[in-house]
């Protein structure tokens, strides 16, 4: 079971602090270091000193950095458009000698479009679905040759498709709960489909579901990474678990029936179910972004016992 850190910046988190968990993510032995792509916080975080941009932290990243992945869980499909954001990923990979992952999603924050000026449509799935066939389609074509596509939301006319990524395929992530559309799109586009926030039973259904959809279109059902997404919340005993729990407004019994909360042990048995459901990697979102010891604790007593 890979396990990789994942950041939630918008609720209060400067370039220095990511830098500082990335740092420790890979001093720490971890598989990557993934964040959010939002622009306001939520809950009754105050975002302070405000939002930091993912594709930009995630350059500067590229260059302090040296083994670890990096990435978003998700890209926001709203912020930016495909062609543009091509260029922005591969740039990202190029500067970070090849190790950038590529998670797209539909966005879905209506508040943090109103707040800065960004068009929310109403039809953000099929928009959704033009940019991964452009932004894969751009990174496939030839050197040499152009790229040209032709649909409902965007048209593009004998691109240059340039520049490329330093790794011959950027693995593309696609996520969520959706029992149709998504499996499907995670089928045709996806190296890695990631489930948000779930229980162990609903993402063996919806991994079920994906594994169809890739059979169904002609691929391995082992051709996907599968993976989740949740809180992590450990602590030595129960004082330091309650402790680490206030820091980010939560309660303990809820952290540990929706997240991976407890002692090591405890963590460690949740992961497992997790595994038998059908996932090789896990996210933990860590939301106190001050506390590194927090990852120390992880790498140490947690990581070390999965296989």
């Amino acid at each position: 079971m890979d396990l990789r850190i994942f950041t939630e910046p918008q609720q209060g988190a400067d370039y220095d602090t990511l830098l500082a968990v990335a740092r420790a993510t890979e001093d720490l032995g971890f598989d990557a270091f993934f964040r959010s792509d939002h622009y306001l916080p939520m809950g009754d975080a105050d975002g302070l000193p405000g939002p930091t941009d993912a594709w930009i932290t995630l350059a500067g990243l590229a260059r302090e950095t040296s083994r670890i992945r990096l990435g978003t869980l998700m890209t926001a499909g709203t912020f930016r458009l495909p062609g543009p954001l091509a260029i922005q990923v591969a740039q990202v990979d190029a500067m970070s000698g090849g190790r950038v992952e590529f998670g797209l999603g539909a966005g879905w924050f209506e508040e943090e479009h109103t707040a800065y000026g960004i068009p929310f449509p109403a039809a953000k799935f099929g928009r959704l679905e033009e940019q991964l066939a452009i932004v894969t389609g751009l990174w496939g074509t030839p050197a040499g040759e152009t790229f040209s596509f032709a649909g409902e939301h965007y048209t593009l006319t004998d691109s240059p498709a340039l520049p490329k990524p330093a790794q011959s395929r950027v693995p593309v992530l696609v996520g969520g709960m959706g029992p149709v559309r998504t499996p499907r799109l995670a089928a045709q586009y996806a190296d890695e489909f990631n489930i948000p926030f779930a229980s162990a039973e609903d993402s063996a259904r919806q991994i079920e579901r994906v594994r169809d959809a890739t059979v169904e279109h002609g691929r391995k059902a082992d051709d996907l990474v599968y993976s989740n997404a949740l809180v992590a919340c450990v602590g030595r005993d129960d004082a330091e678990v309650a402790r680490r729990a206030r820091a980010i407004g939560r309660e303990v019994t809820e952290l540990k029936e929706n997240g991976l909360a407890g002692s090591p042990a405890e963590v460690v048995d949740r992961i497992g179910r997790y595994q038998e459901a059908g996932a090789s990697r896990m996210y933990l979102q860590i939301l106190d972004l001050s506390d590194l010891d927090h990852l120390e604790l992880i790498s140490d007593q947690v990581q070390s016992r999965l296989v």
